[in-house]
């Protein structure tokens, strides 16, 4: 690769599903933002209806190839308290 060769980026949908039914969605986008790892930005951020009033938030983000995969963004939204689970649903090169 030249040296003036950027990394491609990748497009990443996770399906967070948080720990309680009435867990505020809002604030939990809020908290999802904040621990991104650097170079991690926020494309879209929708709710979208599990089963029995659970909602679960579709996360897309717009992160570098050379950040070595999902897992730094998964640990990262893992971490919150209110996420009960991170899954990948989508990974496409831009």
């Amino acid at each position: 690769m030249k040296g003036d060769e950027k990394m491609a980026d990748v497009l990443v949908q996770l399906r967070v599903l948080p720990e309680e039914i009435d867990t505020d969605l809002e604030q939990l986008q809020e908290k999802i933002k904040e621990v991104l790892p650097e170079g991690v930005s926020i494309h879209k951020i929708t709710e979208e209806d599990v089963a029995y009033g659970l909602k679960c938030l579709k996360v897309v983000v717009i992160m570098p190839d050379d950040l070595g995969g999902t897992d730094p963004v998964e640990t990262a939204i893992s971490s919150i308290q209110e996420v009960q689970r991170v899954e990948v649903e989508i990974v496409s090169r831009m």
